[in-house]
């Protein structure tokens, strides 16, 4: 997998603000006939944004593990409901789902529990680049540069 991620000494194209315009970019490369088999876009600058989404208290903490749970219950229930015996399907799938509730709103208990007030609040992470920049094999540097030094409307990004 991470050969299909790696070019052969990369040089770079240029730097774009946002992706769409490192996706123009490339496409007009494209349009252009360069081997844009050549080409990569990298996130760069990255940095890592979470939002606080509310508190968290024993209540949303085991709310939470008892949803959990619930799905994963409900999963193995019907993943077992299609090997029970005949006349059997509903029973397995309910095993599965009060089993799955149950252990849920357990292990998040304990987990609340030992975190000990460390993290009294709920949030979602994601990880962002600032800048988009293109690299392309040594190879096709310049070849590179002429077409988008060329393209209309050309933006300095190099």
């Amino acid at each position: 997998m991470a050969q299909i991620f790696s070019l052969e000494y990369p040089q770079s194209l240029g730097v774009f603000d946002d992706y769409a315009d490192a996706q123009k970019a490339v496409d007009y490369l494209s349009d252009n006939e360069f081997p844009v088999e050549n080409v990569l876009i990298v996130g760069t600058e990255l940095k890592q944004l979470e939002r606080v989404t509310g508190r968290m208290t024993w209540g949303r903490a085991i709310l939470g593990g008892v949803g959990a749970g619930a799905w994963l219950g409900l999963l193995v229930g019907l993943l077992l409901g299609i090997f029970a015996a005949e006349g059997q399907w509903f029973g397995a799938v309910l095993t599965g789902l009060v089993l799955g509730i149950v252990w849920g709103g357990i292990l998040a208990a304990v987990s609340y529990a030992m975190q000990r007030g460390q993290r009294d609040f709920s949030s979602v992470k994601t990880i962002l680049p600032s800048k988009f920049e293109v690299l392309v094999e040594h190879k096709f540097l310049a070849q590179g540069q002429d077409l988008l030094a060329h393209r209309p409307g050309a933006a300095s990004a190099f």
